[in-house]
């Protein structure tokens, strides 16, 4: 596949999104249509949308990848993200939209005090720059291998060229732009996926229904782990309940995906937005695993030695880009950059808002669309693009393992004390030691590494996805024991929404 062919597609595919940023942004940039799009987003569009935001560039390579490791044993883990999605659109966005937030952690606040708040702020910086930057690390290796190293251009360049792309369609007009483009985005993520199983099929000289019973037949098609449950990582329980624990903390208590439930005119839509996601995301995962089981037979029938690469994310690019003909090989660059810049797009706009509206006090001002607080946005997008590119060059250097994996073993650490505070303030209804909950937010993941490192050597037992849940409730039991009797009734000076949350 020629660079220079792959490079062109590359330029026709972003001068069409920033064709659409520039008529959705037309007479509308304030920080209103870039934080939540004047909550006035179609659940339709919300929905189809941020199946290409919550899928990224990850599932589209390293879930195929993965096939090859524990065969389909990956969907116990999206069956456990299914649930995750029922109980963010039953428990967590009736509580966002009663308090009628613009970033979810002011809930933090109003429940447990300033300190938590910040806390909870801040960990979702964390989380989102790193998890987004092993995002885009995965297209960036692509890309660089594919199409810039053909002109030895360093891959730090190639990193700050895909993040220039983004912010040039994102910094005007925000959510409201990106409800729009992701959606475009979505339809070119499925297409690409639908489309890469016809032609690998078709070199296999098999129609689909033969594909189907390819898949069936082989080794990878396993699904369901039930064996050891104490030495195996892959254990169906293990996996499930890592997948509810997770989605609920990656997806329910991180602004990125959350922001644009918010965007929706009402609870009703965003939840229907919710429920037609769930079913669309458990959907497309099968076919993801589908096409790992055919690259894998694949490469086995025209002998191709998987061994050699230097990750299973590799696979997927190398049959595409360097054995299939010229239409699989844009087919699958358009799926891969559809999926890795959905995500980062609306990552960076996420960043934006949180830092804006939790540490620069944006929804306290009495103009928030007043001109300077706009250049200030602009900055601070600016800001957060340069350090996802630092991140991502971190992330080149020391990377060694398969980035699904990497991505969740990061949100396992970096969540996990989120998960803890937010099921804290809606369970109990005791009042935290605020000036504490910034160290127990950093000694939670620190014993939960120890308990990582060891536990297989202490009681034969392997930690895998569920390691986010045992960060959670390390972070819920050190907030119980340092907390102290809450109040039944609220101050009288309590606003409207203090006193919708006490009745919580």
């Amino acid at each position: 596949m020629s660079p220079i062919v792959l490079l062109s597609f590359l330029i026709g595919y972003f001068a069409v999104l920033i064709g659409i940023s520039y008529l959705t942004s037309k007479g509308s940039s304030d920080n209103s249509s870039f934080f939540i799009a004047n909550r006035n987003s179609r659940w339709y569009f919300v929905a189809f949308g941020m199946i290409g935001t919550a899928l990224s560039g990850v599932t589209f390579i390293s879930v195929p990848g993965a096939v090859s490791n524990n065969s389909f044993g990956y969907f116990q883990f999206v069956l456990g993200n299914a649930v995750g999605f029922l109980l963010i659109a039953t428990v967590l966005l009736p509580l966002y939209y009663r308090l009628n937030l613009v970033s979810i952690y002011t809930y933090l606040e109003k429940r447990m005090g300033y300190w938590s708040y910040k806390s909870g702020a801040m960990i979702f910086l964390v989380s989102r720059v790193i998890g987004s930057a092993f995002r885009l690390y995965l297209v960036a290796i692509v890309l660089q291998k594919f199409i810039f190293d053909a002109w030895e251009v360093p891959f730090a360049v190639t990193v700050a060229i895909c993040l220039l792309l983004i912010w040039s369609y994102t910094f005007k007009g925000g959510l409201k732009t990106i409800v729009i483009t992701d959606t475009l985005q979505t339809v070119f993520l499925l297409s690409s996926v639908l489309l890469s199983i016809y032609f690998i099929a078709e070199s296999l000289n098999m129609d689909l229904l033969q594909t189907f019973e390819a898949v069936k037949e082989s080794s990878y098609s396993k699904m369901f782990f039930w064996e050891d449950f104490i030495g195996s990582r892959s254990h169906f329980l293990k996996q499930f309940l890592g997948g509810i624990f997770v989605t609920v903390a990656m997806t329910g208590l991180d602004q990125d995906l959350m922001q644009k439930n918010l965007s929706c005119r009402n609870i009703g839509e965003a939840q229907k937005n919710m429920l037609t996601f769930t079913a669309v995301f458990v959907g497309i995962n099968i076919f993801f695993l589908s096409v790992g089981a055919m690259l894998y037979l694949y490469a086995e029938a025209h002998g191709i030695d998987v061994t050699a690469l230097r990750t299973p994310d590799h696979l997927f690019p190398e049959i595409a880009l360097n054995h299939l003909n010229v239409i699989p090989a844009i087919v699958f660059m358009l799926g891969l950059t559809a999926a890795t810049f959905a995500t980062t797009d609306s990552a960076l706009t996420a960043l934006t808002t949180s830092f804006c509206v939790d540490f620069l006090g944006f929804d306290k001002k009495g103009n928030q669309n007043d001109l300077s607080l706009i250049r200030t946005r602009h900055f601070v997008h600016i800001v957060f693009s340069v350090i996802m590119l630092l991140v991502v060059i971190v992330f080149r250097i020391i990377n060694d393992d398969s980035v699904v994996n990497a991505i969740f073993k990061a949100a396992g650490y970096t969540y996990g004390p989120l998960l803890g505070l937010f099921a804290f303030g809606m369970i109990s209804k005791r009042m935290v030691t605020d000036k504490l909950v910034p160290f127990i937010c950093l000694l939670s993941p620190v014993l939960t590494y120890v308990l990582e490192v060891n536990s297989l050597a202490w009681i034969g037992y392997a930690m895998g996805f569920e390691l986010i849940i045992v960060n959670g409730l390390i972070t819920f039991l050190c907030l119980l024991l340092t907390s102290k009797p809450g109040k039944d009734e609220p101050a009288p000076a309590q606003g409207a929404q203090e006193r919708e949350l006490a009745k919580l």
